[in-house]
């Protein structure tokens, strides 16, 4: 028999999965292989060293996105963020470890396509999610989490 909480459950998974399709989707797979197949890059042995930066940063990202499901009890979406504040795992190192995910797989599509256009586009979306993250997601985090964010942020840094 199927329960609410089974029904809860299903629905938070799909909304994961469809954040994961669209936002990460677009910035790590879709615009990356959009710009790199249109690139003037050349081929060689190089390229396979973008192999193991896509498979690790893939692997940061679904276990995050997962940690903030079975977790947070939520998704990475800003209008819809987790209801608890997710600091085990891959979080007890870095407080943003899907950016890192995110920045090991552009830095692959980079290698893999040896793209110039997919190195800028690294580098602006970098930038972007920089900006994101300083002034927009951490005031957030805090006024949602208060002391417990900040005691985290003194813990835990932003990036390595």
């Amino acid at each position: 028999m199927i329960t609410l909480h089974d029904v809860a459950d299903m629905k938070l998974f799909v909304k994961n999965l469809l954040f994961t399709i669209l936002v990460p989707g677009t910035v790590g797979v879709y615009l990356p292989l959009f710009f790199g197949r249109h690139g003037d890059g050349a081929a060689g042995w190089w390229n396979w060293s973008g192999i193991p930066l896509l498979v690790a940063g893939y692997g940061i990202l679904l276990v995050s996105i997962r940690d903030f499901m079975t977790k947070g009890e939520g998704t990475p979406f800003p209008l819809d963020p987790p209801k608890n504040l997710v600091t085990g795992r891959l979080y007890r190192h870095t407080r943003n470890p899907m950016y890192l995910g995110l920045f090991a797989v552009l830095s692959g599509w980079a290698l893999w396509f040896c793209s110039m256009q997919v190195v800028l586009y690294g580098l602006i979306a970098s930038t972007v999610v920089r900006l994101f993250v300083i002034f927009v997601e951490e005031p957030f985090l805090k006024r949602q989490f208060g002391s417990a964010y900040e005691e985290y942020c003194r813990k835990v840094p932003r990036w390595f």
